[in-house]
């Protein structure tokens, strides 16, 4: 008709890939898609998470990243995926592994997916060199694949700000932002 215009929203919806953060997680999952419309799918190692993770509303997926391979088709028409292992309880040479070679193995698959944004959580109460190794490879990654990082640095343990700055990370990524290119935690504060 003429003369009659149609506002289109600006906002984008997409599924988001959460390994990992436990309770956080949940918290992330419920504002994403209470606030944002996203659809949300947490990993979980065993079938005793299942519950907790519907109950916020995301979809549960039963895989563990000590085998990556149980995490390949978790990527499945994702867009940000969420290495969310910085308060991960295990034995410090696992936690190595996790943050280093399983990681690594994970942003390998992740290149031939729909995959366009990671974050990758370098805070928590996992041996702050083993996060830094773990940040060191999700730049160097996602450099070499051509995918947009972001990294959280806010402690786990303040909830409410964790989610803050997990939710602008992941919104920076859907718009298209490289939060890494503009330093540390530039649109992440």
């Amino acid at each position: 008709m003429p003369g009659v215009r149609v506002a289109l929203a600006s906002r984008v919806v997409a599924r988001i890939l959460l390994i990992g953060g436990g309770a956080r997680g949940r918290a992330l999952a419920a504002d994403l898609i209470g606030r944002d419309g996203h659809a949300v799918r947490i990993t979980t190692r065993g079938e005793g998470g299942r519950a907790a993770i519907e109950a916020a509303g995301a979809e549960c997926w039963v895989g563990t990243p000590d085998r990556v391979a149980t995490l390949r088709y978790a990527l499945e028409n994702v867009t940000v995926a969420c290495w969310l292992l910085g308060t991960a309880r295990d034995d410090p040479e696992r936690l190595r592994d996790l943050h280093g070679s399983r990681l690594e193995f994970f942003l390998g698959q992740a290149i031939d997916t729909t995959v366009r944004g990671i974050v990758y959580e370098a805070a928590g109460t996992v041996e702050e060199a083993t996060l830094a190794a773990g940040a060191a490879i999700a730049r160097s990654r996602a450099a070499f694949n051509a995918i947009p990082l972001a990294v959280l640095d806010a402690d786990p343990g303040d909830v409410g700000a964790w989610c803050r700055q997990a939710a602008s990370a992941i919104a920076a990524l859907l718009a298209g932002g490289h939060p890494e290119r503009r330093g540390p935690n530039a649109t992440l504060g």
